[in-house]
């Protein structure tokens, strides 16, 4: 698979999520497997860019290409020299949000709420692709199913964007009216993959091997994104890659490599953060991986009264070193039969 010049490792992407796809989990992930990751979404507001968060989201040092950097708001021309930013700060690609369902940039509605004005969503890809093309980037956009149940306008915006130069499409299954509640519907997606050829990404609801195996097959979508099933479970990549290859499960992680593996995105994360932020940031990632694990919601309450970065990776190593002691590997993925399937004959 292919967006513009850039041949990707495979079709399983991450999806970009505020406050956790940073550079550090980017790097993570697509260490495990992931063919394609997207940054955390960058304000068009260039009065906020010189600010520490931005400047954080806009850091790309050590990571594989391609780098694609999501961009918000709501006004045409500065998306378009957002888009010129970030290229100019790395960006291989540029990935355009309408759909985040949180409201307010510039005091008006971004993200998905642009789907319900399709005059501008449209008037803003065509200017962000017109920005992007002297430089021979992309252009990509995430979308949502559309802006509620009875204005469910996907199918119609991805012509569009289709014509206006648009290189690749994901749709999650929802409207912005559902936010993340309920279930994914994935009939939209198909509908959508069916109108366009340019190609179209799954998301959604992306919780275990078999669910992407039967969204890949029920939509024909060429990809499909992960977003919290691999909040502190990076390593689902490579467990749905084997399973789509081979039909078969890969056995749990040992903890001893889990335990690495999160020493070093801790020891990652304080490096871009520094000592103050990094630790706090730090502990939601902390908390998502011992969430499941014996004595792990004892140990996180623990650990979030830890202030000191030494202190914190120190904790964390004591309770994979006893943790390990105990069993070699980590406990299977819980899931219920209602996350396995996807609820496709539901999706009208």
């Amino acid at each position: 698979m292919h967006i513009g010049p850039y041949a990707l490792a495979n079709r399983l992407f991450v999806a970009p999520m505020a406050g956790v796809t940073d550079r550090p989990f980017r790097r993570l992930c697509k260490s495990l497997g992931a063919g394609y990751a997207v940054s955390e979404m960058v304000t068009s507001r260039r009065d906020l860019w010189a600010t520490l968060k931005t400047s954080r989201r806009a850091n790309h040092d050590g990571e594989v290409a391609p780098i694609a950097v999501q961009i918000a708001g709501t006004d045409a021309d500065m998306m378009a020299e957002a888009a010129a930013y970030n290229i100019a700060n790395g960006a291989q690609i540029i990935d355009i949000n309408m759909g985040c369902p949180a409201k307010k940039v510039c005091n008006k509605w971004a993200g998905s709420a642009l789907m319900q004005d399709e005059p501008l969503a449209l008037a803003i890809v065509e200017a962000v692709v017109a920005a992007c093309a002297p430089h021979n980037v992309p252009v990509t956009l995430k979308m949502r199913t559309g802006w509620s149940q009875a204005n469910k306008n996907a199918v119609s915006l991805a012509r569009q964007f289709e014509q206006a130069g648009i290189q690749m499409l994901t749709v999650h299954g929802r409207t912005r009216e559902q936010g993340y509640t309920g279930h994914a519907e994935y009939d939209t997606i198909a509908a959508v993959k069916a109108a366009v050829r340019v190609p179209v990404v799954a998301n959604g609801d992306m919780t275990t091997p078999e669910k992407v195996r039967d969204v890949l097959a029920a939509t024909g979508a060429d990809a499909v994104m992960i977003g919290r099933a691999a909040q502190g479970r990076p390593w689902i990549f490579r467990e749905v890659a084997h399973f789509l290859d081979t039909g078969t499960h890969l056995a749990p992680p040992l903890v001893a490599e889990v335990q690495r593996l999160l020493l070093d995105h801790l020891q990652d994360h304080y490096s871009l953060y520094g000592e103050y932020s990094g630790v706090r940031t730090a502990r939601k990632h902390i908390g998502w991986y011992v969430k499941t694990l014996p004595g792990g919601e004892a140990f996180r309450a623990r650990m979030n009264l830890l202030e000191d970065p030494q202190q914190q990776w120190a904790a964390v190593d004591d309770f994979f070193t006893e943790m390990a002691s105990r069993m070699d590997r980590m406990p299977a993925a819980i899931s219920s039969p209602e996350q396995e399937h996807p609820h496709l004959e539901s999706a009208a």
